[in-house]
């Protein structure tokens, strides 16, 4: 074996094996999401994670992956590469384009989880695996083309190593939208405006979802080099590490002094909003600046949930904060804090510029694609599940099961409603 064989077998095994972490963050997105809901919408919550992973594939494979690496057409799009076939002779790697389709396939069902969480608790479970073929398929190939697939914001210069834009940033403003969309869950707003609590089913549970991310999140970041010869991987570990903990840091603390108790769901959110602040710029800026973005984002993740709830907008588990306005953050840091480009570093402004215009573009195009799209799917099947489906829960409403049987918090009689929604449900088949 010669010494390129064994450096592209050593990439591949890296690759992979980063793929696989990434993937095992759909775990954790389900954890976190199942624990900051209602019992009663529990599976759902799981069903809609398997979904993104089984009908996201599919898409991104069929279509997506061409859109997004396919060969560039006027910097908009790509047209090769449909099922893994034709023309990609332009993606030059030490891994083949199995290997780089697996990587990219598990950031894509990433996307769609970020919106999953928003509209828990009320949207059509049909609707919502329309939208998966619509991000999957399009919405997020095509922005990711203009960034990374040798399209018109990558060719400016924009930077965004592992995604805060254009995975976090895009997908949080299509969270936003479609929680705009199918509007807040029943009883979440009172006539006078305030907001009321929906207790989580099981924070332990969100909090090992959390950790299962973090654990992805060294595959996410330090993965994106697609080598394992790239000496910045550790380096690129280390400053996730530091970011993610800032996050989770500042709000304990914020929330013991402000509230004199350190708030579980917030330091949860906060560690998730310091990975993803450094996401865009964890192979450029250096240990500091990692603490630093991730404080950041803990508290503008803070900021963001009141300014949701001041404007009667339901996000159950806070997909907007976390990823929109720390992937936004991040974006903009790496602008400032890069070491070979940043304003902070004497570069100019030129880099600061493009991060900004690449987030406009990207955040508009989630936002407005994601509202389009449930419009028009309205039209034909209504995107919000009835109210007797939201009273009952969507677990068994949609899915004919519960997630517990020990679930009393929302009901007295779960097994004997249980066994009338399907008898209802049989009999509108017949």
């Amino acid at each position: 074996m010669n010494v390129e064989s064994l450096h592209s077998g050593l990439d591949t095994v890296w690759v992979v094996l980063t793929a696989a972490m990434i993937l095992l963050m759909e775990g954790g997105f389900a954890l976190v999401e199942a624990g900051f809901v209602r019992y009663k919408n529990n599976v759902n919550i799981i069903m809609k994670v398997f979904a993104d992973i089984t009908i996201g594939t599919l898409c991104y494979y069929v279509l997506g992956f061409a859109l997004m690496y396919g060969k560039d057409v006027w910097g908009a799009i790509g047209t090769s590469g449909f099922l893994l076939h034709g023309d990609l002779s332009h993606l030059n790697f030490s891994i083949s384009i199995d290997t780089y389709w697996l990587f990219q396939a598990a950031f894509a069902i990433a996307v769609i989880s970020i919106v999953s969480g928003a509209v828990a608790e009320r949207i059509n479970f049909r609707v919502y695996l329309l939208y998966i073929v619509l991000m999957t398929a399009l919405i997020y190939p095509i922005a990711g083309h203009w960034v990374w697939g040798n399209g018109w914001l990558g060719s400016l210069g924009m930077r965004d190593f592992a995604g805060s834009a254009v995975i976090h940033a895009l997908g949080g403003f299509s969270a936003l939208a479609a929680a705009i969309v199918i509007g807040p869950r029943k009883g979440k707003f009172t006539s006078k405006g305030s907001s009321t609590i929906a207790l989580p089913s099981n924070l332990p549970l969100a909090s090992v979802g959390a950790f299962l991310l973090w654990f992805g999140w060294f595959g996410f970041n330090a993965g994106s080099t697609l080598t394992a010869s790239d000496v910045r991987i550790g380096h690129i570990a280390v400053v996730t590490m530091l970011s993610a903990a800032a996050g989770g840091a500042v709000t304990l603390v914020y929330t013991l002094i402000r509230y004199n108790r350190s708030d579980a769901p917030s330091v949860i959110n906060g560690s998730l909003a310091g990975l993803v602040g450094i996401t865009a710029g964890c192979a450029f800026v250096s240990d500091g600046a990692a603490i630093f973005i991730g404080a950041v984002s803990g508290l503008l993740m803070m900021a963001a949930t009141n300014w949701l709830e001041a404007r009667k907008i339901d996000d159950p588990v806070g997909a907007f904060p976390v990823h929109a306005v720390s992937g936004m953050w991040g974006t903009l840091a790496t602008g400032l804090f890069a070491q070979d480009g940043g304003l902070l570093y004497g570069q100019g402004w030129h880099l600061i510029g493009v991060q900004v215009l690449g987030l406009a573009v990207l955040c508009a195009w989630g936002f407005a694609l994601t509202w389009l799209g449930l419009k028009l799917i309205n039209r034909w099947i209504p995107v919000r599940s009835t109210e007797e489906e939201e009273e009952i829960g969507l677990d068994i409403s949609y899915h004919g099961i519960m997630a517990a049987h020990q679930a009393h918090d929302f009901i007295d009689d779960e097994e004997s409603l249980f066994n009338e929604v399907l008898r209802e449900q049989e009999e509108r088949k017949l």
